[in-house]
């Protein structure tokens, strides 16, 4: 029996804009927060992903934009730089696996050299459990 690929591009969600290089951390905090997002891609002007801001990230530097009262930080100074990112066509349970090692919350899903979309623990899941219970 041939098992189902269950793509990426099947679950990922295409409509959060990524952040731009350069954008104010507080317009960031306000993005995660208004789309209930752990973190987000950063992107350059031709949508290659360049980096990747947490919740984690914006925590840490509104701890210290307080401590040393500067609130002027950009994106670009707190973003994460090496970026795990996903294909459209890649498998499910391939990201799922890989979530165990690395645990990202949340994939850039790249398409060349281009972000396509996110993938995030939650559409894994939901996606797994759909699976699952095709299986029956």
């Amino acid at each position: 029996m041939k098992e189902t690929l269950i793509r990426v591009a099947d679950y990922m969600t295409e409509h959060h804009q990524p952040i731009r290089c350069g954008t104010p951390i507080n317009e960031v905090v306000e993005r995660l927060i208004h789309d209930h997002l752990t973190g987000l891609p950063v992107v350059d002007e031709h949508k290659r992903v360049i980096g990747f801001v947490s919740e984690q990230d914006c925590v840490k530097q509104a701890l210290e934009g307080s401590y040393y009262c500067n609130q002027n930080a950009r994106v670009n100074e707190v973003m994460q730089k090496e970026v795990l990112t996903v294909s459209p066509n890649d498998d499910i349970i391939d990201v799922a696996q890989r979530i165990i090692n690395h645990q990202p919350k949340i994939y850039p899903v790249v398409e060349d050299e281009k972000l396509v979309g996110i993938i995030t623990r939650s559409d894994i899941l939901r996606a797994l459990t759909k699976h699952s219970t095709q299986c029956y």
